[in-house]
């Protein structure tokens, strides 16, 4: 395996990760950080103050301190100070960051090239494509920038396509009964790339609304279309997963936006990462890991366990949490179910005594885990989920069939397309009743369509293996994204090889502490077709049993 790492700090690329302060998007930047710092990059990664308090509360007063080369900081979000234990309203975060964290970050990166001989001066950046003022922060200094879209391409593709919905009079919705009236399963034919079997529900959820300054409808446009004026594109995927959208994304997005595929992440950093080491032990979890359902899995028998877990932001009423706990009794299966403290909408979750007392003995409860190693373990016979890419992927890495009840964005693309294209999940329908839910469980336990689910399940985590292997091509991305340059290009062009600066950065020369070189204007947007965590004795017991 190729390496970057120089004799002294000055001679080491320099790479600034930035992600979207939200448990989905940190859990895949902070995986990319290792990979790059165990290619030889000094790495400083970006959180939030909000989100830098929540660490040190749910992973110890040391869990920032980093290691050599590896280091964190923070920058405020924008939003008024709170210590909830909970994520930030999306729609008035993604706000925030855009009007408020640009002069943050500037400074920022001004201090990190100020810092003296043991820290290198900054090579490149790589921001979430959410955070959209990095690329702007990168160019003002003149160093490169890739762009990191942490979701599924599916989902990309499905917000470039907002811009087409707009000019046939589809958004904004003409009223609200478009909502219930059937409507929404319009088939969505014309869209290159995307799966054939597409209807409006299926695109990404913000567009179901009759507001037509939607903000983010708007956002959603400005950050996927911004996506062409980066050096490189990053993704958690692979090729054979989402081929024909991948295609598509590549036909809209010029050649000088280098794509690379990189997933899925979590395998390609187990090849790259020391396991057990103090790079590995660097946590995302925002929530404190409760790790004693280890202990009741393994009281369990292979495949017999329905785990269930609606990821860090969905909500719901108090009747549909209801609905879904009397679904799970009457099921019969044994079940894992994190239950976040603000999972329920406005109110505390609280379940019924009866529903306890029925389930004695066969459910456990939990607020959070590490749900990348519980989705490995043998005793995970199905996973329950709302259908967001981290999730999603960490359930084909661990071969394990899922039930999708997606809550917003293109957690809805996702679903279709495991139904309908990947063949390993079915869904339980928005509107949830426990029989529903109870005959889902079944189904996809016990029945033969949960025998075939699970048959491609564990398909598709063999080609997820083969891609991040030597000779892989997620794994090729990886060494193409940080090879060096041409032998003959200077020191620090060779040290910034992260992205090799396309024709917009060809004059870019080196950055300076003082000031540098301007790159040219980026190529206009073309308009579109009109859970690591910490180890611990229990984690390290259980930690790559992903073998069924």
């Amino acid at each position: 395996m190729g390496s970057l790492a120089a004799d002294a700090a000055g001679d080491r690329p320099h790479v600034v990760c930035v992600p979207l302060p939200a448990q989905g998007h940190v859990t895949p930047m902070l995986k990319l950080a290792k990979v790059l710092h165990c290619r030889g990059f000094h790495v400083t990664f970006v959180n939030s103050e909000f989100n830098h308090r929540r660490l040190l509360r749910s992973r110890g007063a040391h869990a920032l301190d980093g290691v050599p080369g590896f280091r964190f900081a923070a920058i405020p979000e924008g939003l008024p100070p709170s210590d909830a234990d909970a994520t930030q309203d999306v729609p008035s975060l993604c706000r925030a960051t855009m009007e408020t964290c640009l002069p943050h970050f500037r400074r920022l990166l001004a201090e990190l090239n100020a810092s003296g001989p043991d820290v290198p001066p900054v090579t490149c950046v790589v921001g979430d494509d959410v955070m959209s003022f990095t690329l702007e922060a990168a160019r003002e200094i003149g160093v490169p920038c890739a762009l990191f879209w942490t979701a599924s391409v599916c989902g990309y593709m499905g917000y470039r396509y907002y811009r087409n919905l707009m000019d046939m009079g589809i958004f904004p919705l003409k009223d609200t009964e478009q909502l219930t009236n059937g409507f929404l399963d319009t088939p969505v034919d014309w869209a290159a790339g995307m799966s054939k079997h597409t209807r409006l529900k299926d695109l990404p959820s913000f567009l179901r609304s009759t507001d037509p300054d939607e903000f983010m409808v708007h956002f959603a446009l400005k950050v996927t279309e911004q996506i062409a004026g980066a050096d490189a594109v990053i993704l958690n995927t692979f090729d054979e997963l989402e081929q024909e959208a991948l295609e598509a994304m590549r036909a809209m997005i010029p050649a000088s936006a280098s794509i690379h595929t990189v997933g899925p992440l979590a395998f390609l950093a187990e090849g790259v990462v020391p396991r057990g080491g103090p790079l590995d032990a660097l946590g995302s979890n925002l929530w404190k890991e409760d790790v004693s359902c280890f202990g009741w899995l393994d009281g369990r028998a292979p495949r017999s366990v329905v785990y269930v877990n609606y990821g860090s932001i969905t909500v719901m009423t108090s009747e549909e949490l209801v609905e879904f706990a009397w679904g799970l009794a009457n099921s019969g299966h044994d079940f894992l179910w994190i239950i976040r403290p603000d999972l329920v909408n406005g109110d505390a979750a609280v379940l019924p005594p009866e529903f306890m007392e029925a389930v004695k003995g066969r459910g456990h409860l939990a607020t959070w885990c590490p749900q990348e190693v519980v989705l490995r373990h043998e005793a995970v016979g199905v996973f329950l989920t709302h259908s967001g890419w981290n999730s999603t992927m960490e359930s084909l890495c661990g071969g394990v069939p899922m039930l999708c009840w997606p809550f917003f964005a293109e957690q809805q693309t996702n679903c279709r397309y495991k139904c309908m294209e990947w063949g390993v999940a079915m869904e339980i329908g928005h509107d949830v009743r426990r029989e529903a839910v109870e005959e889902k469980i079944r189904e996809a336990m016990t029945g033969e369509k949960g025998k075939e689910m699970r048959r491609r399940a564990v398909e598709w985590r063999e080609s997820a293996v083969r891609a991040t292997q030597p000779g892989g091509r997620s794994y090729a991305n990886l060494d193409k994204l940080v090879a060096d340059g041409d032998a003959g290009t200077s020191r620090r062009r060779r040290a910034c090889p992260l992205l090799n600066a396309g024709p917009w950065f060809a004059d870019a020369g080196p950055p300076s502490k003082a000031g540098s070189k301007q790159p040219r204007s980026p190529p206009a947007t073309p308009n579109p077709i009109a859970g690591a965590h910490r180890t611990s004795p229990e984690l390290a017991k259980h930690r790559g049993r992903w073998e069924r």
